[in-house]
């Protein structure tokens, strides 16, 4: 007889480590949140938000964050463009739920910044999934990265209320 024991998601060690990497990031200070309205189209059969529209809700967060903390910057001449990015899916969202997403930059280099995000539960203030991000200037015309403004680097650390700048040996 063989018997086997059925994991729940919330006991597996997957889960525990997603919720763990969730509670590194409550030492964030989001200075940015921006409620989601969910829509009929991100519902799966499953009742619960599908994957892939978390990724839309991350874009939308990074498109009002930049507007409020970079609002000079002429998208025709600067662009910044996503490098890298990490996502971990916490725990499922449904229909029901109210949430937004938070974000902030956390460190600037020279040419490149990290932004993590959050999709939180408005009610219960629970992280449902969390975004790293490696954001990097980009010359449009020549399609290279570049480093990144001074204006822009300013205006990040100043909006975050605080220098973010890596030093020249750390990077």
């Amino acid at each position: 007889m063989v018997i086997t024991r059925r994991l729940t998601y919330k006991n597996s060690i997957f889960a525990q480590t997603l919720k763990r990497k969730a509670k590194l990031m409550l030492d964030i200070n989001f200075n940015h949140t921006l409620d989601i309205q969910l829509r009929f189209s991100d519902i799966d059969k499953f009742g619960h938000v599908n994957n892939a529209a978390y990724f839309t809700y991350y874009d939308l967060g990074k498109t009002e964050y930049f507007s409020e903390a970079y609002p000079q910057v002429n998208w025709e001449k600067e662009g910044i463009v996503v490098a890298h990015i990490n996502v971990d899916f916490i725990q499922p969202i449904f229909a029901s739920d109210s949430i937004a997403v938070q974000t902030a930059v956390t460190e600037i280099g020279e040419k490149s910044f990290q932004l993590y995000q959050q999709v939180i539960d408005t009610k219960t203030q629970e992280i449902k999934c969390v975004c790293r991000s490696t954001m990097v200037g980009f010359d449009l015309k020549n399609q290279q990265s570049v480093p990144l403004s001074e204006s822009c680097k300013k205006s990040l650390c100043d909006f975050e209320g605080r220098d973010l700048r890596r030093r020249k040996n750390e990077e």
